[in-house]
């Protein structure tokens, strides 16, 4: 009676028994983690940044590390966090649609009423040697990853070709598509 009891539930046949155990509560949505847009306080390390849309005036800000950020009802994190750009020693870095400076260097900003949003400069490239550690403002992006910058050994060039109208660091006026040697 035991080998057919056996052969019934399926051992024999090379089958794993069927082992009947009580249901299993799922996991409710209220008890994951909050996601990145849920978290409201939001704890920035050094050399970190995050992107914070105002939904009511439609404009994205950057919030700079260290501190404790403090998620408000309207606001979005559209990107963040995220570690800011160091540029070592000989190495570059070229940034798409960068912010528009004044002569002393600060950023520009455009006011409307009581809004104010950073200016940027649209379809231009800019290129950022060895700094300290910054951050993209809303609108800047990569172009390219970290480079090292290339060494011009004795005896060789490097060919060059405007790809805007620009004016060298002899003042010589460079027409976009102008082609030079840089020795």
């Amino acid at each position: 009676t035991l080998l057919r009891n056996q052969q019934r539930s399926g051992v024999l046949a090379g089958l794993s028994p069927v082992l009947h155990s009580p249901p299993t509560l799922a996991v409710q949505p209220t008890d994951m983690p909050p996601s990145r847009d849920d978290a409201s306080v939001i704890r920035l390390a050094p050399y970190f940044y995050i992107h914070v849309l105002d939904v009511t005036t439609n404009i994205t800000r950057l919030e700079q590390g260290p501190m404790t950020y403090i998620k408000q009802d309207n606001e979005k994190i559209v990107n963040g966090p995220v570690r800011m750009i160091t540029v070592p020693p000989r190495h570059y870095v070229t940034i798409r649609n960068p912010v528009l400076r004044d002569e002393d260097g600060g950023i520009v900003e455009e006011k409307v009423g009581k809004l104010t949003q950073i200016r940027l400069r649209h379809a231009e490239d800019e290129i950022r040697l060895t700094q300290d550690p910054f951050p993209l403002y809303p609108g800047e992006e990569l172009k390219d990853d970290v480079t090292p910058l290339l060494v011009v050994l004795p005896d060789q060039a490097l060919r060059l070709r405007a790809a805007l109208d620009c004016e060298d660091h002899t003042g010589t006026t460079r027409v976009a598509g102008d082609e030079w040697l840089f020795v």
